[in-house]
């Protein structure tokens, strides 16, 4: 831990913590194990008991999928690095800038790999943050993300003698910017067919258990939908991402584009309302598999609209629920 010196004593700041999933280092098979390993232990992401889990993480998991995920990593790399962490950055960079005449500081921490979020509650301690509010860039509240989150924070302050003040946002799915820049980046692709919304999945036991995340995601859509105007049957919501034997939330992307395309539809496009950045689930699992199941079970065109990343409507929406949630810690203006 950085040592408290006179100067940080008295030139006390605010930090703002953006967290989000985390990536591999490279899309190599040993830096995709090392990655996998460590999400798929979280107990928050595989609600197994742990005696049946683990001989199977350790097992076969991680002896079989680090290639496979290695080589989707491999479609989607860009030269900066891996997508998630380039435009992760993207957004920390330009909400620092909103920030610089004032006594914030922000920096980046991703739940797995790297940065840690402990790695980035020290930069904080070290720059003289008494003061941190996190948050986590899903807009939707989940327990196997921001609660997960939490955990890490937790984890990181077990360690610590001094712990700063803390305010923790746990959702934005209804809040009216968030909204207003999706439906700006719809405008601007300037495309026609139904809009399928695709959210991440999550196993359906999580969702029995109290997870408030199913009904955030429709709220999330119906709102996009009327912000857009578009009648019922010119969008459709679903869930991406299964993984696993269990059940998970329906329907399912993949059979929302074959089954809309076996009914004659021909023009579809396609946004991540809880993806705040492109990553492996939007620029592979989307961008490329959804367009080729589409296509091929009949379909002609397939647009898939991209993360909102560092756009200014979408760096103006977080701006505003950051300084919202800062309140009181921020000196009147």
């Amino acid at each position: 831990m950085p040592a408290v010196t006179a100067e940080t004593e008295t030139r006390e700041r605010i930090g703002v913590l953006l967290t989000n999933l985390g990536t591999p280092d490279s899309c190599a098979p040993g830096d995709v194990r090392r990655y996998l390993r460590e999400f798929l232990s979280d107990r928050r992401v595989v609600g197994l008991p742990r005696i049946l889990w683990l001989p199977l993480l350790h097992g076969v998991v991680l002896n079989t999928r680090p290639r496979k995920s290695a080589n989707a990593y491999a479609k989607i790399w860009r030269d900066d690095g891996s997508p998630l962490l380039v435009f992760s950055r993207m957004q920390q960079r330009k909400l620092q800038r909103r920030f610089d005449e004032s006594a914030v500081v922000v920096e980046l921490g991703m739940r797995y790999g790297n940065p840690s979020i402990a790695a980035a509650l020290e930069k904080l301690h070290a720059a003289g943050a008494r003061k941190v509010l996190v948050l986590p860039l899903y807009p939707q509240y989940c327990s196997a993300t921001t609660a997960s989150t939490f955990d890490a924070l937790g984890a990181a302050f077990a360690r610590r003698w001094h712990l700063p003040a803390l305010r923790f946002v746990d959702h934005y799915h209804d809040h009216p910017k968030y909204i207003a820049a999706l439906a700006r980046s719809v405008r601007a692709h300037n495309s026609d067919g139904v809009l399928v919304m695709s959210f991440h999945g999550i196993p359906e036991a999580f969702a029995d258990a109290g997870d408030p995340y199913p009904a955030q995601c429709k709220t999330t859509a119906r709102l996009l939908a009327d912000e857009l105007k578009l009648a019922d049957d010119e969008w459709r919501l679903s869930f991406q991402s299964r993984f696993g034997p269990a059940r998970w939330l329906q329907p399912g992307t993949e059979e929302t584009l074959a089954a809309l395309a076996q009914d004659g539809v021909q023009s579809v496009r396609v946004i991540c309302p809880g993806f705040s950045a492109d990553c492996l689930e939007t620029l592979e699992e989307i961008a490329i598999g959804g367009r080729e199941t589409f296509l091929q079970a009949g379909g002609r065109h397939f647009q898939y609209i991209p993360c909102m990343n560092d756009e200014d409507a979408h760096i103006d929406a977080l701006q505003e629920i950051i300084r919202a949630n800062l309140g009181d810690w921020l000196a009147p203006a």
